[in-house]
């Protein structure tokens, strides 16, 4: 059973690699591609494999842009960290997927489907169009957060800025309470809707509906003032006023 490996993170590509084979005698892992690029390429140049593993979101781009320019014909078991609404559409699809971290058993399930069924399926473009034009403005809405005995669900709605602080990342809703995340801003500024969040400055992220007032402040520089108080003085650094303004505008 030739396996085609698509993930560009390298630990979970390593570990994906040992899981399959402790999963099949019979795997045989013949290329590891990061990339939408690579992967086009390597489909141009060679024969379909017998099973493809295939993270969703490589390091230029998502993986259903693949399907855009080569041929697939492969069955596919997507890898995927994407929340319920991605998992939702692949479901409908009849396409097998693995939530990471990637559960041994959960894999040898996967690879035991696949190979009772054993049959080389081609999966229409136009489907992998729709899961593209649905994942490509997914962004995350939810953070869950541990608060004691409790877990605490916030959406977008209820954020009005991200900060950092003394090393750790915080959540600030518009009560003006603040929750540690698990996450960096440079993170936080890749998962959010950027139509409803900016990056003012290396240290804060705001939201759109939570903005107050905008104010003029030294070295051509705003100050942000939010609904409820913020854990500091939101200034927009000079380099980003520019993009700042064309944000609200649009």
């Amino acid at each position: 059973m030739k396996c085609l490996i698509i993930e560009d993170e390298k630990v979970a590509a390593e570990r994906l690699q040992k899981l399959v084979v402790q999963s099949s005698n019979e795997a045989e892992i013949v290329e590891v591609i990061q990339s939408v690029k690579n992967a086009v390429d390597w489909f141009m140049h060679n024969a379909q494999p017998d099973l493809i593993f295939m993270d969703i979101q490589l390091s230029d781009g998502l993986s259903f842009e693949i399907f855009e320019q080569a041929q697939i014909t492969a069955p596919i078991i997507f890898t995927t960290a994407y929340d319920e609404y991605a998992l939702k559409a692949f479901k409908l699809n009849s396409i097998d997927y693995l939530l990471k971290p990637i559960d041994q058993d959960e894999l040898q399930c996967a690879i035991d489907k696949f190979s009772e069924k054993s049959k080389t399926k081609e999966y229409p473009p136009a489907l992998f169009e729709n899961l593209l034009n649905q994942l490509s403005n997914k962004y995350k809405n939810k953070f869950v957060i541990k608060v004691g005995e409790r877990l605490k669900i916030f959406t977008s709605d209820d954020i009005q800025c991200f900060y950092s602080m003394e090393k750790a990342v915080f959540l600030q809703n518009k009560q003006g309470h603040d929750y540690a995340v698990n996450y960096t801003l440079d993170q936080l500024e890749e998962l959010l809707d950027p139509s409803r969040f900016f990056r003012i400055s290396r240290k804060h992220i705001v939201a759109f509906s939570a903005i107050k007032d905008i104010l003029s402040y030294s070295n051509s520089r705003l100050e942000i003032k939010l609904e409820h108080h913020s854990p500091e003085e939101l200034i927009v650094s000079r380099e980003r006023v520019q993009k700042f303004k064309l944000w609200l505008e649009n």
